[in-house]
Protein backbone atom coordinates (compact mmCIF):
# COMPACT_ATOMS: atom_id res chain seq x y z
CA UNK A 1 0.00 0.00 0.00
CA UNK A 2 2.55 2.32 1.30
CA UNK A 3 4.28 2.00 -2.52
CA UNK A 4 0.84 2.37 -4.26
CA UNK A 5 0.76 5.53 -2.44
CA UNK A 6 4.42 6.82 -3.49
CA UNK A 7 3.88 6.33 -6.75
CA UNK A 8 1.23 8.86 -7.13
CA UNK A 9 4.01 11.89 -6.70
CA UNK A 10 7.76 11.03 -6.89
CA UNK A 11 7.93 14.73 -4.42
CA UNK A 12 6.45 12.36 -1.71
CA UNK A 13 9.48 11.26 0.54
CA UNK A 14 8.97 7.47 2.87
CA UNK A 15 9.47 7.66 6.31
CA UNK A 16 9.21 4.75 8.80
CA UNK A 17 9.13 4.71 12.07
CA UNK A 18 9.19 0.93 14.15
CA UNK A 19 6.83 1.67 17.58
CA UNK A 20 8.20 -1.09 19.17
CA UNK A 21 11.17 1.25 19.48
CA UNK A 22 8.81 3.87 21.42
CA UNK A 23 6.98 0.81 24.40
CA UNK A 24 8.42 2.72 27.87
CA UNK A 25 7.61 6.62 28.93
CA UNK A 26 11.38 7.87 28.62
CA UNK A 27 11.48 7.05 24.80
CA UNK A 28 9.15 10.04 24.31
CA UNK A 29 12.13 11.73 24.34
CA UNK A 30 13.99 9.83 21.66
CA UNK A 31 10.46 10.45 19.48
CA UNK A 32 10.17 14.03 19.51
CA UNK A 33 13.80 15.14 21.27
CA UNK A 34 14.77 15.57 25.02
CA UNK A 35 13.60 18.84 26.58
CA UNK A 36 16.27 21.74 27.36
CA UNK A 37 19.24 20.74 29.81
CA UNK A 38 18.29 17.22 29.03
CA UNK A 39 20.88 14.86 27.79
CA UNK A 40 20.35 14.45 23.65
CA UNK A 41 18.33 18.09 23.77
CA UNK A 42 20.84 19.18 20.77
CA UNK A 43 20.06 15.52 19.28
CA UNK A 44 16.49 16.38 18.08
CA UNK A 45 13.90 13.84 18.05
CA UNK A 46 14.21 11.10 15.61
CA UNK A 47 10.40 11.90 14.03
CA UNK A 48 10.94 15.52 14.28
CA UNK A 49 14.16 15.62 11.84
CA UNK A 50 12.89 13.43 9.54
CA UNK A 51 9.72 15.79 9.55
CA UNK A 52 11.46 18.96 8.88
CA UNK A 53 13.46 17.61 6.48
CA UNK A 54 10.87 16.14 4.26
CA UNK A 55 7.06 17.50 5.71
CA UNK A 56 5.62 16.54 2.74
CA UNK A 57 6.29 12.61 3.31
CA UNK A 58 4.46 8.94 3.52
CA UNK A 59 4.75 8.17 7.24
CA UNK A 60 4.25 4.62 8.38
CA UNK A 61 4.04 4.19 12.14
CA UNK A 62 4.54 0.30 12.20
CA UNK A 63 3.18 -1.78 14.88
CA UNK A 64 1.49 1.55 16.83
CA UNK A 65 0.10 -1.01 19.04
CA UNK A 66 2.97 -1.60 20.74
CA UNK A 67 3.91 2.00 21.78
CA UNK A 68 3.98 4.20 24.98
CA UNK A 69 0.24 5.89 25.87
CA UNK A 70 2.39 9.30 26.04
CA UNK A 71 3.67 8.61 22.73
CA UNK A 72 -0.05 8.36 21.14
CA UNK A 73 -0.58 11.56 22.89
CA UNK A 74 2.21 13.22 20.77
CA UNK A 75 0.61 11.87 17.70
CA UNK A 76 -2.55 13.47 18.18
CA UNK A 77 -1.67 16.74 17.34
CA UNK A 78 -0.22 15.36 14.59
CA UNK A 79 -2.92 13.80 13.36
CA UNK A 80 -5.58 16.65 14.14
CA UNK A 81 -3.28 20.08 13.13
CA UNK A 82 -0.90 18.35 11.37
CA UNK A 83 1.75 19.63 13.07
CA UNK A 84 4.14 18.92 15.64
CA UNK A 85 6.25 20.77 18.60
CA UNK A 86 10.27 19.21 19.26
CA UNK A 87 11.87 19.41 22.46
CA UNK A 88 13.39 22.20 21.38
CA UNK A 89 10.07 24.22 21.02
CA UNK A 90 9.96 24.75 16.83
CA UNK A 91 7.29 23.72 15.23
CA UNK A 92 6.97 21.79 12.38
CA UNK A 93 4.31 22.08 9.71
CA UNK A 94 3.20 19.01 8.21
CA UNK A 95 -0.07 19.26 7.34
CA UNK A 96 0.75 17.22 3.60
CA UNK A 97 2.03 14.46 5.20
CA UNK A 98 -0.17 11.07 4.68
CA UNK A 99 -0.12 9.08 8.04
CA UNK A 100 -0.03 5.46 8.11
CA UNK A 101 -1.03 2.84 11.32
CA UNK A 102 -0.18 -0.67 11.34
CA UNK A 103 -1.36 -2.91 14.02
CA UNK A 104 -2.20 -6.85 14.41
CA UNK A 105 -4.95 -5.74 17.23
CA UNK A 106 -7.98 -7.98 15.74
CA UNK A 107 -6.11 -10.08 13.36
CA UNK A 108 -8.25 -13.02 14.72
CA UNK A 109 -11.00 -11.03 14.56
CA UNK A 110 -10.46 -10.16 10.85
CA UNK A 111 -9.66 -13.65 9.71
CA UNK A 112 -12.34 -15.08 11.47
CA UNK A 113 -14.54 -12.71 8.98
CA UNK A 114 -12.10 -13.20 6.52
CA UNK A 115 -14.78 -15.11 4.32
CA UNK A 116 -17.41 -12.48 4.45
CA UNK A 117 -15.50 -9.86 3.75
CA UNK A 118 -13.58 -11.25 0.68
CA UNK A 119 -16.93 -11.88 -0.47
CA UNK A 120 -18.39 -8.57 -0.32
CA UNK A 121 -15.45 -7.03 -1.48
CA UNK A 122 -15.35 -9.43 -4.39
CA UNK A 123 -19.02 -8.25 -4.99
CA UNK A 124 -18.25 -4.35 -4.88
CA UNK A 125 -15.46 -4.69 -7.63
CA UNK A 126 -18.01 -6.69 -9.87
CA UNK A 127 -20.66 -3.99 -9.69
CA UNK A 128 -17.67 -1.31 -9.99
CA UNK A 129 -16.68 -3.02 -13.07
CA UNK A 130 -20.12 -3.74 -14.90
CA UNK A 131 -21.26 -0.09 -14.04
CA UNK A 132 -18.54 1.79 -14.26
CA UNK A 133 -18.39 3.11 -11.22
CA UNK A 134 -15.48 4.94 -8.99
CA UNK A 135 -17.17 4.69 -5.71
CA UNK A 136 -19.72 2.64 -4.20
CA UNK A 137 -18.84 3.76 -0.21
CA UNK A 138 -22.35 4.35 -0.32
CA UNK A 139 -23.87 1.58 -1.28
CA UNK A 140 -25.70 -1.24 0.56
CA UNK A 141 -22.67 -3.31 -0.98
CA UNK A 142 -20.22 -2.99 2.22
CA UNK A 143 -22.77 -3.24 4.56
CA UNK A 144 -20.82 -6.54 6.13
CA UNK A 145 -17.54 -4.59 6.46
CA UNK A 146 -19.29 -1.07 8.13
CA UNK A 147 -20.98 -3.62 10.66
CA UNK A 148 -17.76 -5.74 11.22
CA UNK A 149 -16.10 -2.27 11.90
CA UNK A 150 -18.33 -0.84 14.35
CA UNK A 151 -19.49 -4.15 16.33
CA UNK A 152 -16.01 -6.29 15.93
CA UNK A 153 -12.79 -3.45 15.09
CA UNK A 154 -14.22 -0.11 16.86
CA UNK A 155 -14.53 -2.09 20.79
CA UNK A 156 -11.06 -4.17 20.39
CA UNK A 157 -9.56 -0.74 19.44
CA UNK A 158 -10.85 1.05 21.77
CA UNK A 159 -10.11 -1.68 24.43
CA UNK A 160 -6.17 -1.52 23.22
CA UNK A 161 -5.74 2.29 23.26
CA UNK A 162 -7.94 2.73 25.67
CA UNK A 163 -8.72 6.56 23.95
CA UNK A 164 -11.43 8.20 22.05
CA UNK A 165 -10.04 10.95 20.75
CA UNK A 166 -7.00 9.13 19.17
CA UNK A 167 -9.61 7.03 17.48
CA UNK A 168 -11.58 9.63 16.02
CA UNK A 169 -8.70 10.84 14.55
CA UNK A 170 -8.34 8.03 12.16
CA UNK A 171 -9.97 9.03 8.72
CA UNK A 172 -10.07 5.26 7.37
CA UNK A 173 -9.35 1.78 8.64
CA UNK A 174 -8.16 -0.76 6.02
CA UNK A 175 -8.73 -4.39 6.53
CA UNK A 176 -5.78 -6.62 4.94
CA UNK A 177 -6.94 -10.11 5.41
CA UNK A 178 -5.48 -13.49 5.54
CA UNK A 179 -4.09 -14.52 1.96
CA UNK A 180 -5.96 -16.96 -0.35
CA UNK A 181 -4.80 -20.44 -1.49
CA UNK A 182 -4.01 -18.80 -4.97
CA UNK A 183 -2.60 -15.38 -3.39
CA UNK A 184 -0.55 -18.13 -1.63
CA UNK A 185 0.71 -19.35 -5.02
CA UNK A 186 1.73 -16.47 -6.73
CA UNK A 187 3.50 -15.60 -3.70
CA UNK A 188 5.72 -18.63 -4.02
CA UNK A 189 5.82 -18.47 -7.90
CA UNK A 190 7.47 -15.19 -7.49
CA UNK A 191 9.68 -15.91 -4.63
CA UNK A 192 11.04 -18.84 -5.86
CA UNK A 193 11.32 -16.73 -9.43
CA UNK A 194 13.49 -14.04 -7.52
CA UNK A 195 16.19 -16.91 -6.19
CA UNK A 196 15.92 -18.79 -9.45
CA UNK A 197 16.93 -15.25 -11.32
CA UNK A 198 19.91 -14.72 -8.92
CA UNK A 199 21.04 -18.07 -9.52
CA UNK A 200 21.23 -17.80 -12.92
CA UNK A 201 22.94 -14.90 -12.93
CA UNK A 202 25.74 -15.74 -10.51
CA UNK A 203 26.02 -19.44 -10.80
CA UNK A 204 24.33 -20.13 -14.72
CA UNK A 205 22.22 -22.47 -12.65
CA UNK A 206 18.51 -22.89 -14.20
CA UNK A 207 15.79 -23.82 -11.53
CA UNK A 208 13.03 -25.27 -12.63
CA UNK A 209 9.60 -26.75 -10.32
CA UNK A 210 5.98 -27.81 -10.66
CA UNK A 211 2.72 -27.07 -8.73
CA UNK A 212 3.19 -29.60 -5.88
CA UNK A 213 5.88 -27.70 -4.78
CA UNK A 214 4.04 -24.54 -4.97
CA UNK A 215 1.75 -25.92 -2.71
CA UNK A 216 3.62 -27.67 -0.17
CA UNK A 217 6.04 -24.10 0.02
CA UNK A 218 2.19 -22.71 0.36
CA UNK A 219 1.49 -24.57 3.00
CA UNK A 220 4.53 -22.55 5.32
CA UNK A 221 2.03 -19.65 5.83
CA UNK A 222 1.55 -17.83 8.52
CA UNK A 223 -1.56 -15.54 9.54
CA UNK A 224 0.06 -13.22 12.15
CA UNK A 225 3.69 -13.04 10.51
CA UNK A 226 2.03 -12.48 6.57
CA UNK A 227 4.04 -12.50 3.32
CA UNK A 228 7.30 -12.59 5.22
CA UNK A 229 6.51 -16.52 6.18
CA UNK A 230 6.28 -17.26 2.81
CA UNK A 231 9.97 -15.14 1.98
CA UNK A 232 11.17 -17.59 5.23
CA UNK A 233 9.59 -20.88 4.24
CA UNK A 234 10.82 -20.47 0.62
CA UNK A 235 14.48 -19.47 2.13
CA UNK A 236 14.53 -22.31 4.66
CA UNK A 237 13.38 -25.10 2.51
CA UNK A 238 14.82 -24.46 -0.74
CA UNK A 239 17.59 -21.61 -0.70
CA UNK A 240 19.12 -23.20 2.24
CA UNK A 241 19.44 -26.78 0.66
CA UNK A 242 20.86 -24.47 -2.94
CA UNK A 243 23.74 -23.16 -0.82
CA UNK A 244 24.44 -26.70 0.76
CA UNK A 245 24.59 -28.38 -2.68
CA UNK A 246 26.55 -25.65 -3.72
CA UNK A 247 28.98 -25.65 -0.74
CA UNK A 248 29.37 -29.28 -1.23
CA UNK A 249 30.07 -28.68 -4.93
CA UNK A 250 27.57 -31.02 -5.67
CA UNK A 251 26.21 -28.30 -8.90
CA UNK A 252 27.89 -28.33 -12.07
CA UNK A 253 28.00 -24.97 -13.40
CA UNK A 254 25.44 -24.59 -15.91
CA UNK A 255 23.13 -27.76 -14.79
CA UNK A 256 19.18 -27.12 -14.82
CA UNK A 257 18.46 -27.97 -11.79
CA UNK A 258 14.56 -29.41 -10.64
CA UNK A 259 12.98 -28.60 -7.65
CA UNK A 260 10.28 -31.60 -6.48
CA UNK A 261 8.13 -33.29 -3.88
CA UNK A 262 9.26 -36.48 -2.32
CA UNK A 263 6.65 -39.14 -3.36
CA UNK A 264 5.25 -41.27 -0.53
CA UNK A 265 7.00 -43.91 -0.82
CA UNK A 266 10.45 -42.17 -0.87
CA UNK A 267 9.93 -39.87 2.50
CA UNK A 268 9.93 -40.71 5.61
CA UNK A 269 6.97 -40.31 8.05
CA UNK A 270 5.77 -36.31 9.06
CA UNK A 271 6.16 -33.64 6.54
CA UNK A 272 7.12 -33.66 2.95
CA UNK A 273 10.08 -32.69 2.03
CA UNK A 274 11.61 -30.99 -0.88
CA UNK A 275 14.62 -33.05 -3.53
CA UNK A 276 16.83 -31.22 -5.81
CA UNK A 277 17.40 -33.54 -8.64
CA UNK A 278 20.65 -32.36 -11.90
CA UNK A 279 18.22 -32.97 -15.32
CA UNK A 280 20.44 -34.13 -18.02
CA UNK A 281 20.38 -33.26 -21.38
CA UNK A 282 18.44 -36.47 -22.16
CA UNK A 283 16.06 -35.56 -19.47
CA UNK A 284 17.26 -38.15 -16.98
CA UNK A 285 17.01 -36.78 -13.61
CA UNK A 286 19.70 -37.53 -10.79
CA UNK A 287 19.28 -36.99 -7.16
CA UNK A 288 21.18 -34.82 -5.57
CA UNK A 289 22.33 -36.35 -1.87
CA UNK A 290 22.83 -33.34 -0.10
CA UNK A 291 24.39 -33.55 3.47
CA UNK A 292 23.14 -31.77 6.65
CA UNK A 293 24.77 -29.01 8.14
CA UNK A 294 27.20 -30.15 11.26
CA UNK A 295 25.07 -29.48 14.55
CA UNK A 296 27.77 -27.67 16.76
CA UNK A 297 29.00 -29.76 19.61
CA UNK A 298 27.64 -28.96 22.98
Amino acid sequence: MMKSILSYSSSLGFIRMDMSEFQEKHEVAKFIGSPPGYVGHEEGGQLTKLLRACPNAVVLFDEVDKAHPDVLTIMLQLFDEGRLTDGKGKTIECKDAIFIMTSNVASDEIAQHALQLRQEAERVSRRKLADNLDDVQKSDDIKISRQFKETVIRPILKAHFRRDEFLGRINEIVYFLPFCHSELLQLVSKELSFWAKKAKQRHDITLQWDRPVLDLLAGGYNMHYGARSIKHEVERRVVNQLAAAYEQELLPKGCTLRLSVQSEGQREQGTPSLRLEVVGEDSSSRTLDIRPPLSPEH
